[in-house]
């Protein structure tokens, strides 16, 4: 518990939920363990109240799950919830890459890659790596013009980025390798203008990934 960050005294559930997510992310709180309000309460020194609304919203986003008299624990990381969420994923990119030509800012996405394989380079992280892929895919959605597309990534961006970071852990050592061409070909796509080609190129995006995942969580 000592990981967790103090809760500031603004918007207090807000925050809980932050620094929850923060934890469960960084496997502070492995997937199917339990958080327990009393706990949570204490070490961002909050009231069970904030926690449990802001659990409430991490079980919107998908990453806990709450069960009368069993409490609330993170996610299993399953083979079919991952087939769920990636099949999900998958839909949303091809829509939101055909949505975001001559819509997004290339040259923010460039910058993006351009980071990428400078903290590569430098010897990130792969979670650091992972965060600036997820901003990379965050600006394509926001760029789309579709609220009710971004809500729906919103809905299921937590447990992407929990089942990518679990896919680095189980020892993917090919991500480190990809992350930064993927992403440039990405780029390329969205300035060549054309929606197929955007489109199939962002779904097998997340169809590889999910090939990769399933046959970590297989063994």
């Amino acid at each position: 518990m000592q990981l967790l960050r103090k809760a500031d005294r603004r918007g207090l559930a807000d925050e809980a939920a932050d620094r929850i997510r923060e934890a469960i992310l960084a496997g502070v709180f492995p997937p199917g363990s339990p958080v327990r309000e009393v706990e949570l309460a204490a070490s961002l020194d909050v009231s069970r109240g904030s926690v449990r609304e802001g659990l409430a919203e991490l079980e919107r986003e998908g990453l806990v799950r709450s069960a009368w008299h069993r409490g609330t624990k993170v996610i299993d990381l399953t083979v079919r919830d991952a087939e769920e969420v990636y099949s999900v994923r998958a839909a949303l990119e091809g829509l939101a890459g055909r949505g975001a030509i001559g819509r997004v800012d290339l040259d923010v996405l460039g910058r993006l890659v351009d980071t990428m394989a400078r903290r590569l380079a430098s010897g990130a992280s792969s979670s650091e790596l992972l965060a600036l892929d997820i901003e990379f895919h965050d600006t394509i959605y926001e760029a789309a013009g579709n609220r009710r597309l971004l809500d729906a990534w919103h809905a299921v961006r937590s447990q992407v980025h929990l089942f990518q970071l679990t896919r680095i852990r189980l020892g993917y050592p090919d991500y480190r390798a990809v992350v930064v061409d993927e992403h440039r070909e990405i780029v390329r796509l969205l300035d060549a203008g054309d929606p197929d080609a955007v489109a199939h190129h962002a779904e097998e995006h997340v169809r590889s990934a999910l090939r990769v995942l399933v046959g970590q969580l297989d063994r």
